[in-house]
């Protein structure tokens, strides 16, 4: 299993106990479905994705380059 493959337990949990203020009990004890609700509830549902246009305005705007910070990021 490779790292996209991950499920993304740190930031799942940085959710439920940071945000929500679960016990480590109620964290563990919820659905995956549970937790998307509880979410939901707290903070609302999610929008819907940016369209074709308006990520081909994002890309143009802030195109990704390749500077000296970036340099590093590759090895």
């Amino acid at each position: 299993m490779n790292d996209a493959e991950r499920f993304p337990w740190r930031e799942v949990m940085a959710v439920g106990f940071g945000w929500l203020g679960l016990s480590s009990r109620d964290f563990w004890a919820m659905t995956p479905c549970e937790l998307a609700a509880a979410v939901e509830g707290a903070f609302g549902m999610a929008g819907e994705p940016p369209g074709r246009a308006t990520l081909e305005t994002l890309m143009t705007r802030y195109p990704d380059r390749r500077d000296r910070s970036d340099a590093d990021t590759d090895r």
